[in-house]
């Protein structure tokens, strides 16, 4: 079992930045890939980023350029810094991780950017 909790969600203005956290615990020994989806009302769950235990990064179209996405591997955590946000970044925020080939998410972070 793996237990993800996130933070670092709130509001902001339209152009402002918010900073995401997530740190896994629970029984497990290695963390592949970790990182974060998002999924707005009635929408399919989206990419955001995501970071593969040897650093490397994959983003979503809609957030290149203004994400970015790291992680400790000793602490078991990713974090996500969000800049120059936009209204439609609003969404729940969610982090994932990987161990095993399973998935595992957390209960998912809010985002507002207010225009």
């Amino acid at each position: 079992q793996v237990q993800l909790v996130e933070s670092g969600g709130g509001l902001v203005q339209a152009g402002g930045s918010l900073r995401l956290s997530c740190g896994a615990s629970g029984r497990f020994t290695r963390i592949g890939v970790m990182g974060w989806y998002r999924r707005a009302s009635g929408k399919q769950r989206e990419l955001v980023a995501t970071i593969t235990d040897g650093g490397t990064t994959t983003y979503g179209d809609s957030v290149k350029g203004r994400f970015t996405i790291s992680r400790d591997i000793a602490k078991n955590a990713v974090s996500l810094q969000m800049n120059s946000l936009k209204p439609e970044d609003t969404t729940v925020y969610y982090c994932y991780a990987e161990v095993r080939n399973y998935a595992y998410w957390g209960q998912g972070t809010q985002v507002t950017v207010s225009s």
